[in-house]
């Protein structure tokens, strides 16, 4: 009788340990199939995560506010409502909490909070972090992408760096890292073929 009721405590916790997983690609994919595409400009360093690998860390052109609530907190969610403007995504508005607005959002970290006094007003611009700011890659792809983008920086060859990100209900997967509407992988290797 024990062995059974083990038997089946380990085929629960078997269950449940594929279940997850599942359940997380499952919702990525459903994102990737159903989000909005927005492209996010970025500029890509090459950092190492000993525990997950390498990856490009994503800084992007928006990630700060102005706004004039003056309670914002290092470490508090900012629900960043987006519009597109020009190919690219923007800034609509943002929030402590979920709006009942049609808008796409991500769910970001606040990172840091300035405020500004000036003779008419107060304002204040609240800085923070999007969900989405690694790309991994192979470690061998890793270096030589940050490498491709250091160089070229002030390249005229260089024009467009920026991240393809879907959008869905407050969920965000981040597709891919592009460099004049080039995969990145692929441009590393046009680059090196040169």
């Amino acid at each position: 009788m024990k062995k059974k009721h083990i038997l089946i405590m380990f085929c629960v916790v078997a269950l449940i340990q594929l279940f997850v997983p599942a359940q997380m690609i499952y919702n990525q994919e459903k994102v990737l199939n159903d989000g909005k595409a927005y492209k996010f400009k970025t500029r890509p360093i090459d950092p190492n995560d000993p525990f997950r690998g390498k990856y490009i860390t994503l800084r992007y052109e928006i990630n700060s506010f102005k706004t004039r609530d003056t309670t914002w907190r290092r470490g508090d969610a900012v629900y960043v409502y987006l519009k597109d403007s020009l190919g690219y995504a923007q800034i609509d508005t943002i929030s402590k909490y979920k709006l009942n607005l049609k808008t796409d959002y991500v769910v970001a970290k606040a990172t840091h909070f300035r405020s500004f006094k000036n003779y008419s007003n107060k304002s204040a611009r609240i800085h923070f972090d999007l969900p989405f700011n690694r790309f991994y890659m192979e470690e061998y792809k890793a270096k030589p992408a940050e490498d491709a983008i250091r160089v070229r920086r002030n390249d005229t060859d260089l024009k467009d760096v920026y991240s393809l990100v879907y959008v869905k209900d407050g969920e965000a997967v981040l597709e891919n890292v592009f460099i004049n509407d080039v995969p990145i992988i692929d441009y590393i290797k046009e680059k090196d073929n040169q």
